[in-house]
């Protein structure tokens, strides 16, 4: 099949169509997914007219299949582990320990570069839009959702350019609203789906925050 985005900045765009119910509020903020989530929020809250920060969350692989996610963690201490993949994999307690402890270094590190020394976006009583550049397992989602639960937002809604047709099904128990541009059958892989699916860099995610900031 042919890509159906030329790259994540047209995916946020193609995605912000879905979401003109929450354009021009001033209850609503939309917190990115590093790093592949920030090219597709900055797009997104920048058709809404709102606000744009990051929700720092690391996917934790399988050590033999890293791309296979069987859990994340996310700001906040938040933790989700998917027990069928871990006894599926054979991962063992000591290995398990080794991907979070390298996990959470990671999480560490690319929450102060970038935030540097400026707290986390208020979300009490906001609406806040998730968004990443695609779904696969849904772990990742779950974490940062479960990570704004303790932030007592009005409501989280989980938006995405592409997801799996069963998607929201794997969500639903944790985020109040699901918005997916695209849920084909045939999933392979989020990357099937972009024209253009480099890595987002460290430069780049600072740069667009750093723009949002700009334009707010």
């Amino acid at each position: 099949m042919n890509s159906a985005f030329e790259n994540r900045r047209e995916a946020g765009r193609e995605l912000a169509r879905l979401l003109n119910e929450y354009a021009n509020r001033d209850d609503v903020t939309v917190l990115a997914l590093p790093r592949g989530g920030v090219p597709v929020a900055y797009e997104v809250a920048r058709a809404l007219g709102a606000r744009l920060d990051v929700l720092v969350v690391r996917k934790l692989g399988v050590p033999v299949q890293p791309e296979l996610a069987m859990g994340a963690i996310a700001s906040g201490d938040a933790f989700f582990l998917d027990e069928r993949i871990v006894d599926y994999a054979g991962v063992d307690k000591h290995d398990l320990e080794r991907v979070i402890a390298r996990e959470r270094a990671e999480l560490e590190r690319r929450e102060k570069l970038y935030r540097g020394d400026r707290p986390p976006l208020d979300m009490n009583g906001r609406i806040a839009i998730v968004v990443d550049d695609g779904m696969a397992t849904g772990a990742t989602m779950k974490a940062a959702a479960m990570s704004l639960r303790h932030a007592h937002p009005s409501k989280i809604v989980a938006a995405l350019p592409v997801a799996p047709l069963d998607s929201e099904a794997r969500i639903e128990d944790i985020v109040d609203d699901f918005v997916c541009v695209l849920r084909p059958e045939r999933y392979f892989g989020v990357g099937q789906f972009y024209v253009d699916f480099d890595q987002t860099s460290d430069d780049e995610v600072r740069e667009l925050l750093d723009a949002a900031r700009k334009d707010a």
